[in-house]
C-alpha cells in the first residue's frame, strides 16, 4: 500500500509503524458537579497548573526550539481569559471537565481567527485541553507508551509538540500524519531534530500497528511493507546525504561563488545557540511575540533592550532582522483590545494594530534601537503608505535599516512602491501563500493549497524579487519553504538574495546552493513558473538541479 501526502523534512525514514490513535474523551455535554463551585473551580485551576508545570519541565529538559514552543504552551494553559472564562462555566453549573473543554474551544475559536503566528497555535490548544482533562479524570494521557525499542515511524492524526520534543534520531527514523501543512510544529520540530517527515497524507492512523513503513520526507510518499530492495536504496542515500552536508561548511553560495547568506529563524533566546551551532550567517527573523504573550500589560523598554542586545551579539557583524510585534484580534493579548471582528485575520493584524497602540511601538522600536545594530521589519503591510509610515517612525528612534514583509499579494504586486520607502524586503511565503489561496495553513484539507511550489505563488516571489533588484535594495524569504533545498535553490533562481530557516534546516540547504550554479538555479525557477501544478513545478526544477539526487534529497 502507498499512501500520498506533503514532505516536509526531507529523508527517508524506515521502520515499524507506531500508530497513536487514543485520544481523551470529550467530557459529556451538560455535565453537572456535586458540592461547592469553588472547590470545583480550584480542582480547575490545579489541574490547568499542573498541566502548565509538565509541559514547562518537559521544554527545559528539550531545549532549543521544542522549548519555546512548550513554553508558549504553558502560558495558554495559564491564560488569565481562559482562567476567566472556565470559572464563569463553572458558576453556571458545568463541571470542571466540561467547562475546560468549553473554554478551550472558544480560546482555539478566537486564537485561529487570528492568523499568523497566533493562528498556528491554535493547533496546540487541543493537546493542552486533553493534558488537562486527563488530569481532572485521573486518567493517564495519551502518548508514547510502549514504542518499539528499534527506531520507529511514528504515525498519528496529528503530533502534539509535548509528545514529540524529547525524542531523538535514535528514537523516531519519520513523522508521518494525516494533518497539518508545512508550518505545523510536526513540520517544525521534524527539521529541527534532522528526521524525515510527511504531513496531510490522508489514511495514515490506517496503517497496521507494527507494519513496515518506509517514508519519504521529500515526496512525501509513505510505502507500507516496501521491497528490501527500496529500502537498501533509500538507506544509501540517507548515507550520501549525511556525507554531502557535512562536507558543505562555510558562508551560503552557489557554485559559481553567488554569495547567498544563510540565516536563521529565531523564536527566542534559547534557539540562539543552536542558530550559531548550524553556521547562520546572522537572523533573518526574530519573532518578538514571546515577550508579549500571556500578558495584561505590555513589557518595558527595559525588560526587551536584554532579549534583543543577546540576537545581535550572538552574531557580530552578521545581519539580524528583527520583527516588530507580529499580533491580531486576540484575547491572548490583553493589552491590545480591538472590537469584535467578523473576520480577525482580515482585520487590525500586524502593523494596523501596531498603530492603533502607538505607546507599545513607541517602546518597542526605542529598546530595539538601544539594543545595537539591528535591522527591523514590520509585519502585514500591504500598501506603500504603511511602508512610508513604518520607515518614517524607525528613522525617528534611530533605527537605520528599516523594511517590511510581503505576506499580502498587494504588497507583492506593488512592491517597488513599498521599496521607494523601505530599505529592504522579506517574504513570508507562509502567510503570502495563505492569502493569495484563501487557505488555511492549519487546515489539512487545503494544505494542498499551501504547498510552497503552487506557481503562482513563485510568481508573486519573483514580482517582488525583481522589484527589489531594480531598487536595488534586499529581498529575503523567511517563509518555511527556504527550508527545502530543491526550493532554495529555486528561490535563489528568482532573485531571493538571503534565506532564512530554522536551523536545523541550514545544512542541507548549503550542500544544495553549493552543489548548483547561478544559472541553474535561474534555469530552475523558470521551469517552475512554467508549470500548471505544484507536482509539476517541482519536478520541472528539479530536472534542472542534479546534484539534487546525489545529495539525497
Amino acid at each position: 500500500m502507498n499512501l500520498r501526502g506533503v514532505g516536509v523534512s526531507p529523508g527517508f525514514g524506515h521502520g515499524p509503524a507506531y500508530v497513536l490513535s487514543v485520544s481523551v474523551p470529550e467530557p459529556p455535554e451538560g455535565a453537572t458537579y456535586t458540592g461547592e463551585a469553588e472547590q470545583e473551580k480550584e480542582r480547575a485551576i490545579t489541574a490547568l497548573t499542573q498541566v502548565a508545570g509538565e509541559l514547562e519541565a518537559r521544554g527545559h529538559r528539550a531545549g532549543g526550539e521544542a522549548e519555546e514552543i512548550l513554553k508558549a504552551q504553558a502560558l495558554m494553559a495559564e491564560d488569565p481569559g481562559l482562567v476567566v472564562r472556565v470559572r464563569s462555566l463553572i458558576d453556571r453549573g458545568l463541571a470542571a471537565p466540561r467547562a475546560v473543554y468549553e473554554a478551550f474551544a472558544r480560546y482555539r475559536e478566537v486564537l485561529a481567527g487570528s492568523g499568523g503566528y497566533l493562528g498556528e497555535r491554535a493547533a496546540d490548544l487541543g493537546d493542552v485541553r486533553d493534558r488537562v482533562i486527563a488530569v481532572l479524570y485521573g486518567i493517564t494521557m495519551p502518548g508514547l507508551h510502549g514504542a518499539p525499542a528499534e527506531p520507529y515511524v511514528l504515525v498519528a492524526r496529528d503530533l502534539a509538540p509535548a509528545d514529540t520534543a524529547l525524542l531523538s534520531r535514535e528514537h523516531v527514523a519519520a513523522f508521518v500524519t494525516e494533518e497539518g501543512g508545512p508550518t505545523s510544529h510536526t513540520a517544525i520540530l521534524a527539521r529541527a531534530l534532522g528526521v524525515p517527515a510527511v504531513v496531510a497524507c490522508p489514511g495514515a492512523t490506517g496503517i497496521r500497528p507494527g507494519a513496515r513503513v518506509l517514508a519519504d520526507g521529500t515526496s512525501g510518499e509513505v510505502r507500507v511493507e516496501p521491497a528490501e530492495s527500496d529500502v537498501a536504496e533509500a538507506v544509501s542515500a540517507n548515507a550520501v546525504r549525511r556525507a554531502a552536508y557535512a562536507q558543505a561548511e562555510g558562508p551560503g553560495r552557489t557554485a559559481d561563488g553567488r554569495p547567498v547568506p544563510l540565516l536563521a529563524n529565531v523564536g527566542g533566546p534559547a534557539e540562539l545557540d543552536a542558530a550559531v551551532a548550524a553556521g547562520a550567517e546572522g537572523i533573518g527573523l526574530f519573532r518578538t511575540e514571546f515577550l508579549f504573550l500571556n500578558r495584561t500589560e505590555p513589557p518595558g523598554v527595559e525588560e526587551q533592550v536584554p532579549v534583543y542586545r543577546a540576537a545581535a551579539r550572538a552574531f557580530p557583524g552578521g545581519k539580524v532582522i528583527v520583527r516588530t510585534l507580529d499580533a491580531g484580534a486576540d484575547k491572548a493579548l490583553a493589552f491590545l483590545p480591538v472590537p469584535p471582528e467578523p473576520n480577525p485575520a482580515l482585520g487590525e493584524r500586524g502593523v494596523r494594530l501596531f498603530r492603533r497602540y502607538p505607546q507599545v511601538m513607541e517602546a518597542q522600536l526605542d529598546a530595539l534601537a538601544a539594543a545595537g545594530d539591528l535591522m527591523v521589519m514590520a509585519p502585514m503591510v500591504a500598501t506603500a503608505e504603511e511602508a512610508e509610515w513604518f520607515t518614517r517612525a524607525c528613522r525617528s528612534h534611530g533605527i537605520a535599516q528599516a523594511g517590511v514583509m510581503i505576506e499580502i499579494p498587494s504588497a507583492a504586486l506593488r512592491a517597488g512602491d513599498l521599496l521607494s520607502s523601505a530599505d529592504f524586503v522579506s517574504i513570508g511565503t507562509n502567510d503570502l501563500s495563505q492569502y493569495a489561496f484563501a487557505a488555511d495553513r492549519q487546515l489539512g484539507a487545503v494544505s494542498a493549497l499551501q504547498d510552497p511550489w503552487q506557481p503562482v505563488l513563485l510568481d508573486l516571489v519573483a514580482l517582488t524579487a525583481t522589484a527589489a533588484r531594480e531598487a536595488g535594495k534586499a529581498c529575503g524569504i523567511c517563509g518555511e519553504s527556504a527550508a527545502d533545498p530543491a526550493m532554495a535553490c529555486v528561490l535563489v533562481g528568482l532573485g531571493a538574495t538571503t534565506l532564512s530557516m530554522g536551523a536545523g534546516a541550514l545544512p542541507g540547504v548549503r550542500a544544495a546552493l553549493a552543489a548548483h550554479t547561478s544559472d541553474e538555479c535561474r534555469l530552475a525557477a523558470d521551469a517552475a513558473r512554467d508549470a500548471v501544478t505544484a507536482v509539476e513545478a517541482r519536478a520541472a526544477a528539479r530536472a534542472y538541479l542534479p546534484a539534487l539526487g546525489r545529495l539525497g534529497v
